[in-house]
């Protein structure tokens, strides 16, 4: 694709792509599946986004998950659906492969565990031997494959569906293997899953999305109550905290981007401006006390503080917001290939702009590929460094994996290969990815 908006930046194929963003906390990172293979992007700067890896050995990607910031890739294509492939992608080695009794949906995965879920169970490995640790079988029916696991491995929870007609939220302590609660979430069945950074909180939305709900982990409490519009049900397609954990951003099949902010009021009379929309709250508040569950807990629920509109609608995308160049930035990457990228006023909120364009202009250009003009690099970018040619067919694995249930004589990946703490990989600080997969 070499057709863009101003900061648009083109990654791929229409109609074949399939967008995963990783936010860092120097950097975000962009895995990109298409017909052909699969891309890795880095962004550091707005100006630029740097391709650091690019595979044509698998064909038909639809799943492709980066271990944070290492070298560490997880793929799975439509040739062979029922088979995981795990990637050194900087050695251009497999490190190992597994398959499954059927379909793979969605593969999640940090520094302790790696997930697969499939539509009717969920395989959770331990990512260090990749031996697995648990199956959890007769999981209620879920053909999308909707899923979150933590990014935090000292508290690495796993929420999945527990109704295939209600939105029940199963959330799972994947380190110790055993069930921690079950949240009553949603009337509807649910549609998006996402915890913050220090898994302390849980997000979620049901198919009507009309409704998005925050609960305190692992308590499984009410904590925070959005309503995204009241006028038509809508498909949300993702959920993402910011790196702080203070914003919480959500994209649909619709034109509107929304970001709410969790702030709790203040004790009456006490933190709370005296002014007239702090004064019309508090009697919302107490008025509906009196009111039905359902309309007391419509008066309750907070808009938006900020609003995305797109250019397009309609379409697949998943959103995430993190700091770049030590601005908050909202970014959107859509299935056509495309990634957006907007600046966000953490104070005031309102209309998020699009980076680059004018508030009365819009001005689109032609480019190649996803190099966009801007100043000169006074350094050597992250591409530079890290980017290795594509390889070329496998030739080796690492020794001390099997096929058959983790490592071999006891063996694990060589002690080199990581830094401190569990599977590292050359790995940096990092942030939660955020994930969208089409099948």
């Amino acid at each position: 694709m070499t057709h863009y908006t101003p900061r648009a930046f083109a990654i791929g194929r229409p109609g074949r792509t399939v967008c995963f963003l990783v936010v860092l906390m120097v950097c975000v990172s962009l895995a990109l599946g298409t017909k052909t293979g699969y891309k890795l992007f880095s962004l550091t700067m707005v100006e630029k986004l740097d391709c650091i890896h690019e595979s044509a050995e698998t064909p038909d990607v639809y799943i492709v998950e980066r271990l944070f910031s290492s070298s560490l890739v997880v793929v799975v294509s439509t040739a062979m659906p029922q088979r995981m492939n795990i990637y050194h992608f900087k050695k251009g080695t497999e490190i190992c492969n597994y398959s499954y009794p059927n379909n793979i949906l969605a593969v999640k995965l940090n520094r302790q565990r790696l997930m697969v879920c499939l539509e009717e169970s969920i395989y959770i490995h331990n990512i260090k031997d990749m031996k697995l640790l648990k199956t959890l079988l007769n999981t209620p029916s879920n053909p999308s494959g909707l899923c979150a696991l933590s990014t935090n491995h000292s508290n690495s929870y796993l929420a999945y569906p527990g109704s295939a007609t209600i939105g029940e939220i199963i959330v799972y302590d994947a380190n110790n293997l055993n069930t921690v609660t079950m949240i009553p979430a949603h009337d509807s069945p649910l549609a998006a899953l996402t915890f913050n950074t220090s898994a302390t909180k849980l997000a979620s939305a049901s198919e009507r999305g009309t409704v998005i709900r925050v609960f305190s982990i692992p308590e499984g409490q009410r904590l925070f109550e959005f309503r995204r519009g009241m006028k038509r049900y809508v498909n949300i397609s993702s959920l993402s905290f910011s790196p702080d954990g203070q914003f919480l951003c959500a994209s649909s099949n619709t034109e509107t981007v929304h970001i709410f902010k969790l702030e709790q009021l203040g004790p009456s009379g006490g933190d709370e401006a005296a002014t007239w929309t702090s004064y019309v709250g508090k009697m919302f508040s107490a008025a509906s006390s009196y009111f039905p569950a359902q309309v007391s807990g419509m008066m309750s629920q907070d808009r938006a503080f900020a609003t995305v509109h797109l250019l397009t609608s309609g379409q697949k995308n998943v959103c995430t917001l993190a700091m770049i160049q030590k601005l908050p930035r909202l970014l959107v990457a859509t299935a056509d290939g495309q990634l957006f990228i907007y600046n966000v006023d953490p104070l005031d909120g309102g209309e998020c702009m699009l980076f680059g364009v004018d508030d009365d202009q819009v001005e689109e250009t032609e480019s190649e590929g996803s190099e966009v003009t801007g100043p000169a690099q006074a350094c050597p970018s992250y591409a530079a460094t890290a980017a290795l040619p594509a390889s070329g067919p496998v030739t080796a694995t690492l020794t001390g994996y099997s096929e058959d249930g983790g490592a071999k004589k006891g063996e694990v990946i060589p002690e080199h290969e990581f830094a401190a703490g569990p599977v590292c990989l050359d790995d940096e600080n990092e942030f939660p990815p955020v994930s969208i997969q089409k099948c």
